[in-house]
């Protein structure tokens, strides 16, 4: 095994995953520094987004990490570790069901977005999203159950290529993330439609119309990006039956960067960068924090 270019892709996968972190940090610190963020409708849920894409990406270096050292659990702390992902991982794209929702309201109907649009409903539907992602976590858990813990060790990695424990956990498995993610597609397709239609009439705000189909088409982009990690665990599964440790482990590295780092930092970008309110503040807290650790 060639321990070298393993040791060099874990120290690059590591250091950009830190960078991203540490990016994602300061633009949570950053959606809760100002009244304005904490009281606005589509801060609070790009905050929502954020978080989960954060605990997530933490926790995938770690088990990209064991899985690199070949780090053995106990079955039960594996499954503990695997509850945090499959609560984090739904996140996203429930998040995503609201965001162009939010933004078909403000156009179709600005007069009645300040009474349907409010802080209250806002924390109800973020409230919402985490009872949906932990119960899908709990169903989980309850089919793991289902099944006799004949090995208190789980050998290699730990991660859900080896707690797919039977057909009815991966039948589980597929049905959750397609009615998932068909759900987020509907809602944001539906949505850029609905504000096409909404701009050719002349009493919507042109300006702000086209502001929302761009946005829309980030929501799109986003929702892609998620979904392409939930590629990595098939393609982990179908290569290692046909591919060699040392290949594998390569393969493993690559798409693991493609899939599951670049996915999960790229919110701060698309949404922190580009918002002309977040970015001057984003940019006044990154510059701060690089000087007092420099």
């Amino acid at each position: 095994m060639n321990y070298p270019r393993l040791l060099i892709f874990s120290i690059i996968s590591t250091v950009s995953c830190c960078v991203f972190l540490f990016i994602n940090g300061t633009m949570l610190f950053t959606l809760r520094s100002k009244p304005v963020f904490r009281e606005t409708c589509r801060f609070i849920l790009l905050f929502n987004l954020l978080l989960g894409d954060t605990v997530q990406l933490a926790h995938s270096q770690i088990h990209f990490l064991f899985t690199v050292c070949r780090v053995k659990l106990v079955f039960s702390i594996c499954i503990a570790l695997n509850m945090i992902v499959n609560l984090t991982s739904g996140i996203s794209p429930l998040t995503l069901v609201l965001m162009p929702l939010e933004q078909y309201v403000a156009v179709c109907y600005p007069l009645r977005h300040a009474s349907i649009i409010t802080v209250r409903n806002t924390a109800a539907a973020v409230i919402a999203v985490w009872a949906v992602s932990s119960f899908n976590s709990l169903t989980r858990v309850l089919l793991f159950l289902k099944f006799p813990l004949k090995k208190m060790e789980v050998y290699d990695v730990c991660t859900n290529i080896v707690l797919v424990l039977g057909v009815m956990t991966a039948e589980y498995d597929r049905a959750y993330t397609c009615v998932l993610f068909v759900s987020a597609g509907l809602a944001v397709i539906s949505s850029y439609v609905g504000v096409i239609v909404a701009a050719k009439s002349a009493s919507t705000d042109k300006a702000l119309a086209r502001k929302a189909r761009h946005t829309l088409l980030l929501h799109l982009v986003q929702l892609g990006l998620s979904l392409s990690s939930t590629l990595y665990n098939p393609l982990m599964v179908g290569l290692s039956k046909i591919l060699t440790n040392v290949v594998f482990l390569w393969f493993q590295s690559t798409f693991y960067i493609l899939f599951i780092t670049f996915p999960r930092c790229m919110t701060s970008l698309i949404y922190g960068l580009r918002d002309q309110t977040i970015r001057p503040v984003l940019l006044y807290h990154l510059n701060n924090k690089i000087r007092f650790r420099g």
